[in-house]
């Protein structure tokens, strides 16, 4: 089964690029964030053409996130829990049947928080601290769970082309990495890390000062995996490639295999 993660950044502006990636890289289940439309303006008809069942959890103008997958759901869940005041579009959960038994899969994008002397940042720790309660609730039903998205978190100073430059920013803050350590720490593996320790693997690159070109990156793409899910990874890759389609996102996909 291959689950792939993707931040669009604009599905209607991507749209062409969106279609051309599923037939490309055919993923069973992906995940998109920053989808930034409403849920009855979303393309359907053209994903559902390629084969796939739209679940969509929209927000006018930004955020929203969305589950495209081949098989159908048997259950989606909208909104991370904790907080009923929380209109922001940033999750959505399906819960699929294999033959090994169901496999749970989560499309978040976490907060960015900057700047960091705003609300901005609260909102981002609190929602971190929501989403590990919602991940040790789920990791006691002893389920393959896949938590993928865009986290807004740089981990390490290997995850970014200068750590300099991001010292004090949102994404990179001590606090930061210290409440995505706790999420880890629950018993969550980090996909790509566990079968990549190299330096240099980025999934963003901004659109200004030739990030791209110089190969600028940060990694803050992530699939989580629970242990379930973990014992059946085969493998795990980011298609970097994809960055230099035109009018690309200033994200690339991120995917994963599991055995079934």
């Amino acid at each position: 089964m291959k689950i792939a993660t993707w931040n669009i950044n604009g599905v209607k502006a991507r749209l062409e690029n969106l279609q051309a990636w599923l037939k490309e890289s055919d993923p069973d289940i992906a995940c998109l964030q920053e989808i930034k439309s409403v849920d009855e303006g979303f393309p359907r008809l053209e994903i559902e053409a390629l084969g796939y069942h739209v679940e969509t959890h929209g927000q006018k103008g930004f955020n929203g996130v969305a589950i495209l997958s081949k098989q159908s759901p048997d259950e989606v869940n909208r909104g991370l829990p904790g907080d009923d005041d929380d209109i922001q579009a940033r999750f959505i959960e399906a819960v699929f049947s294999t033959d090994s038994g169901v496999v749970r899969v989560v499309s978040l994008y976490l907060p960015n928080g900057n700047p960091v002397d705003t609300e901005k940042f609260p909102y981002k720790l609190a929602w971190m601290d929501r989403l590990e309660t919602y991940v040790r609730d789920r990791l006691a039903l002893d389920e393959p769970l896949v938590l993928a998205g865009d986290y807004n978190v740089i981990p390490e100073p290997v995850d970014c082309h200068d750590p300099k430059v991001w010292e004090g920013d949102a994404l990179f803050r001590p606090e930061t990495r210290a409440a995505f350590r706790r999420l880890e720490n629950l018993g969550l593996t980090d996909a790509l890390r566990a079968v990549d320790d190299t330096s240099q693997t980025y999934t963003f690159w901004d659109y200004q000062a030739g990030a791209w070109p110089k190969n600028n990156g940060i990694r803050i793409d992530h699939l989580m995996l629970s242990p379930e899910a973990a014992d059946r990874l085969e493998w795990a890759n980011v298609e970097k490639h994809v960055r230099g389609w035109e009018r690309p996102s200033d994200h690339v996909p991120v995917a994963v295999s599991l055995r079934q």
